[in-house]
């Protein structure tokens, strides 16, 4: 085999990977449809059940700026941090933890 044949069938190799390569990649399957797990809006009204936890959740589209509260029965309550009994219901949650620490 000549220098020659050697390199030409060494590129017809080389096409025919990229072809390959350049087909299955283009045959990926990306997501239809991606789902979130956060707050997409928010509630001003206090809350009358039993919390046993919240954390806070920053915006980032298409979740909102909110405070999420656990309830006792595992509910998950989107609150508006702006909302004037926010602050309260935190700091009761806060020490109430601090006290479950040191039992």
């Amino acid at each position: 085999m000549s220098v020659f044949q050697s390199r030409t069938l060494s590129l017809a190799l080389l096409i025919a990977m990229c072809v390959y390569l350049t087909s299955v990649s283009a045959n990926y399957r990306r997501p239809t449809k991606v789902t979130t797990n956060c707050c997409t809006s928010v509630s001003k009204t206090d809350i009358k059940f039993r919390l046993k936890g919240y954390h806070i959740q920053n915006a980032m589209a298409p979740c909102v700026d909110a405070i999420v509260f656990y309830s006792v029965k595992g509910g998950k309550i989107c609150s508006d941090p702006k909302a004037p009994w926010v602050n309260s219901r935190k700091q009761y949650l806060n020490v109430m933890k601090k006290q479950r620490r040191h039992v």
